[in-house]
């Protein structure tokens, strides 16, 4: 099995709705991700699995960007692919993906119940700043609230390789948007206002 990572796209939307479903008990819906993959201030990033057979997203990854600040949405692994660091190597990226858009610090809520989250986090310097009451609604458990200073001294795993891929991805992004809502060029000499 090979996993192969990319930027989440509209079409992405159902497959993601299928991940969601199997991870938690109050899934975002199919038309949430579409409008998440359409803003521009979230990025998303998929995991896609590939066998011999078959191509599918099998985890992913979302950050708001709000100014100089990032806020993690949601991040899941179906059940039968955990384990293999797709979830490390998915926080890699969206952290990478923050630092080049400016962010200095990133937010998420968390189970407190869900130890494995919380190692995951804890193993990138994010640190707990406390809780909020009865956060889920299907059984009323708080959530952790943790943040991580994006100095480079606090983001610990991120090779230079991922970093670089990251901003190619990143860049060419950008230029695509560029030229897609480039201005058809007129001359406006010679126009009284």
């Amino acid at each position: 099995m090979q996993i192969s990572y990319r930027k989440m796209t509209t079409e992405d939307a159902a497959a993601v709705e299928n991940v969601e479903k199997q991870c938690f008990k109050m899934p975002w819906s199919r038309e949430a991700f579409w409008e998440e993959a359409a803003k521009s201030d979230a990025y998303y990033i998929v995991a896609i699995a590939k066998t011999e057979t078959k191509e599918q997203i099998v985890a992913y990854i979302g950050i708001w960007l709000i100014f100089n600040e990032g806020h993690i949405t949601n991040v899941a692994v179906a059940p039968e692919y955990r384990g293999h660091g797709i979830g490390k190597a998915l926080l890699e990226k969206i952290i990478a993906v923050a630092q080049t858009r400016g962010v200095e610090a990133i937010t998420l809520e968390v189970r407190p119940s869900n130890t494995p989250a919380l190692r995951l986090y804890n193993s990138f310097g994010f640190k707990s700043s406390g809780r909020r009451p009865h956060y889920y609604l299907d059984n009323g458990e708080d959530a952790e609230i943790m943040w991580l200073t994006c100095g480079k001294k606090d983001v610990q795993d991120v090779s230079p390789e991922d970093l670089d891929a990251t901003l190619t991805q990143i860049k060419d992004e950008i230029n695509a948007a560029k030229k897609e809502n480039a201005p058809e060029k007129t001359s406006h000499a010679g126009q009284y206002i």
